[in-house]
C-alpha cells in the first residue's frame, strides 16, 4: 500500500458502491427513459429495460457488439493507490458481467483541489492505470472536475460476441446459481471508514478482476449473469429473477463470506446503503428462518463484488438455484 497522511474515506459521506442512489429511487427516476433514436447507427441488444450491467450495441457489418459502461464512486479505502485499483476493477466488471472484453477506458475524476494534494490524485490514477493494464485495456485520458467530495472511476468500452452475451433476463428454472467472490466487503469497508483498521482480505477481493470468472462462465455455457455490487446479493438477484420471470432460491449456508464480516455486522458496522437494499428487497423475499445478521450480509452493499452466474462455474461455490416463478422473487433457505 502507498503511505499517505490523508484518510480519504473521511472526505466522503459514503464509501464505494454503498454511496449509490437506492435501487427503488433510481428505478423511479429512469422509468420510461428508453426512447430510441430515429436513425440508429446500431442495434441495441442490452439497454435500460432490465437494469443490466452494461449497454450492448450490435454494429452493422461487424461480428462484434460494442459494450459501454461507466462507474465511479467515493473513496472506499484510505490508500489512494488501492482506491484506484478497486474503482477500475469495479468499472471493468460491468463489461465482464455481460461476457465482454474491455478495450479502452477513460478516467472520471472529481477532486477537491483546494483540500487534497494532487500527488494523492496521481496515486489514485496510477492504481486505475495498473489495473486496466492487467485487463489488457487501454486508458486514453478522461475528464476531471473540481468537487468538494473526491470521486473516481472509469467509462469503459469493450466488445462481446452478440450471440454469447451474459444477460440478467435469460435465467431459466433448473439452473444453479454460482457466486465467484465472497460477500462482506461492505461491512468491512464501513469498519475501515469508522476505525481506520485495514482489511487486506477485502482489498484483495475488491481489486481482483472478474475477467477469469467471466471467461469460465462463458466456457461453461452460461447465458445469464450479473455482478454483485451496490445493491447487494439480494438486490442484484431480485433484479435477475424479476427480469427472467423466475424465483431465485438462496442456500444461505452455502454463501461464502470474508473473514471478519460477521463480526463487523454484530458490531454494528452496517451502512445505510445496505439497510436500504434490505428494505427494497424485503417485500419480494421469503426469508424463512434467516435472522437479521444473515439478511444484512445477503444485502450488504458490495464494491467490486463477484459475478452471480445462472449456471455452474468450476472452482466457485453454488449458492442456490432458479426455480419456476412462485410467489416471491427470492427465497432464502
Amino acid at each position: 500500500m502507498t503511505a499517505t497522511a490523508e484518510r480519504l474515506t473521511q472526505y466522503a459521506h459514503g464509501g464505494g458502491c454503498a454511496c449509490k442512489i437506492p435501487p427503488g429511487e433510481l428505478e423511479d427516476v429512469v422509468a420510461g427513459l428508453t426512447a430510441a433514436p430515429r436513425d440508429p447507427n446500431g442495434e441495441l441488444l442490452v439497454g435500460l429495460d432490465t437494469g443490466d450491467d452494461a449497454a450492448v450495441v450490435r454494429m452493422p457489418g461487424s461480428p462484434d457488439a460494442v459494450v459501454a459502461t461507466a462507474d465511479f464512486f467515493t473513496p472506499v479505502v484510505d490508500d489512494p493507490y488501492d482506491w484506484g485499483r478497486i474503482a477500475a476493477a469495479n468499472a471493468l466488471s460491468d463489461v465482464y458481467a455481460v461476457g465482454g472484453r474491455p478495450l479502452v477506458a477513460v478516467n472520471l475524476l472529481a477532486w477537491p483541489r483546494d483540500v487534497l494534494p494532487f500527488d494523492v490524485a496521481r496515486e489514485v490514477l496510477r492504481g486505475g492505470l495498473d489495473t486496466a493494464a492487467l485487463a489488457g485495456c487501454h486508458v486514453g485520458g478522461g475528464h476531471s472536475v473540481d468537487d468538494p467530495e473526491p470521486k473516481y472511476g472509469m467509462a469503459v468500452t469493450g466488445v462481446a460476441d452478440p450471440d454469447r452475451l451474459l444477460r440478467n433476463d435469460t435465467g431459466a428454472p433448473g439452473l444453479p446459481l454460482t457466486l465467484t467472490k465472497p460477500l462482506g466487503v461492505g461491512v468491512l469497508n464501513n469498519r475501515h471508514k469508522a476505525t481506520g483498521a485495514v482489511f487486506p482480505q477485502a482489498v484483495a477481493a475488491m481489486a481482483e478482476l472478474n475477467r477469469d470468472a467471466s471467461a469460465a462462465a462463458l466456457a461453461a455455457g452460461a447465458r445469464c449473469a450479473t455482478d454483485v455490487t451496490g445493491f447487494g446479493l439480494l438486490g442484484h438477484l431480485y433484479k435477475l429473477a424479476r427480469a427472467s420471470g423466475v424465483t431465485a432460491v438462496v442456500d444461505a449456508a452455502a454463501v461464502p463470506y470474508l473473514d471478519g464480516a460477521r463480526e463487523a455486522v454484530r458490531d454494528g458496522f452496517v451502512s445505510g446503503g445496505t439497510r436500504r437494499n434490505l428494505d427494497w428487497v424485503a417485500p419480494h423475499t421469503d426469508f424463512g428462518a434467516a435472522g437479521e445478521e444473515t439478511r444484512l450480509l445477503l444485502a450488504d452493499a458490495q464494491t467490486s463484488g463477484g459475478l452471480l452466474v445462472a449456471g455452474e462455474v468450476p472452482g466457485h461455490p453454488v449458492v442456490g438455484e432458479l426455480v419456476p416463478a412462485a410467489g416471491r422473487a427470492v427465497v432464502v433457505r
